[in-house]
């Protein structure tokens, strides 16, 4: 399968954010069919199709549901997807599914296997009630990506800072068995007395190896405690730091900040009781869910943001990396004078064609089809809650 990188030059995307009009507007229109036009501006997204799995179904002693990273395979034609579950219904996993993708249909996900996550002293990952000082983490799963060179792969935990554990990026064998650890800037660290690091559920959201495989980046899902705010209603969040690794070494060089949208939807709680679990500025966020490369330097940013009693907003975002500063060596961004990454809208999902919108955290580039166009295959995370879907999206990218 055709695996070249997805063509979007830097021209491309100065034309795009010169067409800002269209792009508050509502952004690049995704449509249904397989004629549509690519738009003057830069790359479209043509909706091809999406399906769900049964909530809760259950599949080889699990229970299938929180899917919050997925990675495609080409070689074997299958997808890798993580699950966030916290060792709470069942140990911490991964599952492999098949997809049948057309250019004009997308199928319901074929589950093919289940593999538990290894701790690096090879037992499964315990869940909260459970720890024991000799298996003493609970990890919080929430990205996936193959390292097609070595064929392991690597996944991020959020941590969790209220309860001790740090957030981390692993690398595993196709079985689940521990393999390696990345290590991290010592700006991540989470101080307890709430001063920096990473926040509580706001860690290692979004990770992408580039096209060849020499360097991996890593999003976190919002700025650091030192950084700078959460996003507010109408008020944008402080940056957000994505790090690259140098693939061969696992230490990282290079380090840009993003800005995060604010929230778009104040959250209506009117004739509603919100659980007492959600504090108020709880009851709506936004921020970076997922990264993927589409090539060297240009990254796609997926932004999920929720509000209590509105739902899921979702955008798509375009950024040249090598456009923004490197921030690897400032230990706090409030108050700092850098360039962040520019950013160039490419799909507003609300105008995407698509019945409902979810909470959407896995992004990959699915395979070529017989046009030569790549796709982008999307899932949603369903929180494990009755009133979410697991919901897979299928996209064509339309060049310019």
């Amino acid at each position: 399968m055709n695996s070249k990188p997805i063509s979007f030059s830097r021209r491309a995307l100065l034309r795009a954010a010169s067409a800002s009009s269209l792009l508050v507007a509502g952004g690049l229109r995704a449509q249904s069919g397989a004629g549509a036009a690519a738009s003057a501006s830069g790359p479209r997204l043509r909706l091809i199709g999406h399906s769900s799995l049964p909530h809760k179904m259950q599949f080889q002693g699990t229970t299938v549901g929180g899917l919050s990273g997925l990675d495609y395979d080409r070689e074997k034609d299958v997808y890798y997807a993580i699950s966030d579950d916290r060792s709470d219904l069942h140990p911490a996993r991964f599952y492999t599914l098949k997809l049948s993708l057309s250019a004009q249909s997308l199928g319901v996900a074929q589950l093919q296997s289940v593999t538990t996550l290894q701790a690096p002293g090879g037992k499964a990952y315990p869940n909260r009630a459970s720890v024991t000082t000799d298996n003493p983490e609970v990890p919080d799963p929430e990205s996936i990506r193959l390292r097609r060179a070595t064929q392991t792969l690597y996944w991020t935990s959020e941590g969790d800072t209220r309860h001790g554990f740090a957030p981390f990026i692993r690398e595993m064998r196709m079985d689940g068995s521990y393999s390696s650890q990345v290590p991290l800037p010592a700006m991540f660290a989470h101080d307890k007395t709430g001063r920096s690091g990473v926040r509580d559920n706001k860690g290692f959201e979004g990770m992408a190896f580039s096209p060849s495989g020499d360097t991996l980046w890593v999003a976190t899902e919002a700025a650091l405690l030192q950084d700078g705010p959460l996003p507010a209603v109408g008020v944008p969040g402080g940056p957000v730091r994505i790090t690259q690794f140098a693939t061969h070494s696992a230490q990282p060089f290079r380090q840009i900040a993003y800005l995060p949208d604010a929230i778009p939807s104040a959250p209506q709680i009117a004739g509603l009781t919100p659980p007492a679990s959600l504090t108020p500025d709880a009851l709506a966020d936004n921020g970076i869910s997922e990264i993927w490369m589409a090539s060297e330097t240009g990254m796609l940013v997926l932004e999920r943001a929720w509000a209590y009693g509105v739902g899921n907003s979702l955008r798509l975002y375009w950024i040249d990396t090598e456009e923004a500063d490197n921030v690897l060596d400032m230990p706090t961004l409030a108050g700092a004078k850098f360039k962040p990454a520019e950013k160039v809208l490419l799909l507003d999902f609300a105008n995407a064609g698509l019945p409902r919108l979810d909470n959407t955290e896995g992004m990959t580039r699915g395979p070529t089809l017989p046009n030569g166009n790549p796709t982008l295959v999307f899932v949603s995370d369903d929180n494990f809650n009755s009133s979410q879907i697991t919901q897979f999206v299928a996209f064509e990218w339309l060049a310019a």
